[in-house]
């Protein structure tokens, strides 16, 4: 069953990150693409784009290079997993993986405050992490194209004002 199980990225995050974006695990356009939030209707990208000043189609290495000067990092709760398909709703949690977050928050003291992408990674952290001490968590609105329940100009609001602070 390994070899079903989809796998995240490493991290995106110097050293001196003060802010953790974390989702679930890439979906199937992010993991063909390589990069995070590369679905074309996600809308990680323009959010963050017009909080830190960058443009959304800028290549994503420019894109990677603005996060990492706002010192936001971005990573996924789940290394692995089993995913048919790229909602968050079909991971089976029998198969999650989590990330190594005791390791991390070592190697990147200045990490404050953690922003979930999303109520499920929220709740993947809490059922698979370790939780850590000292951190501020927030969980923020859905940047998928799936989670319609909330309209883009809110998303931006909720998320700007989580950025900002």
């Amino acid at each position: 069953m390994a070899a079903d199980r989809d796998r995240g990225f490493p991290p995106i995050a110097a050293p001196d990150a003060r802010l953790l974006i974390l989702g679930t695990l890439p979906g199937q356009a992010s993991l063909a693409a390589r990069q995070y939030y590369a679905h074309p209707r996600n809308a990680f990208w323009p959010i963050l784009g017009a909080v830190f000043g960058f443009a959304p189609e800028e290549p994503y290495e420019a894109r990677v290079a603005a996060l990492l000067r706002a010192k936001v990092a971005v990573w996924d709760v789940c290394e692995a997993a089993v995913r048919p398909g790229s909602l968050d709703s079909a991971i089976r949690g029998d198969t999650i993986r989590p990330n190594d977050f005791a390791a991390f928050f070592k190697r990147h003291p200045a990490i404050a405050r953690v922003g979930f992408n999303g109520a499920t990674a929220a709740a993947l952290y809490r059922r698979h992490a370790q939780p850590t001490d000292g951190h501020d968590f927030a969980t923020l609105p859905s940047t998928s194209p799936a989670h319609a329940a909330m309209g883009p100009a809110e998303k931006r609001r909720r998320w700007a004002s989580f950025l900002k602070d």
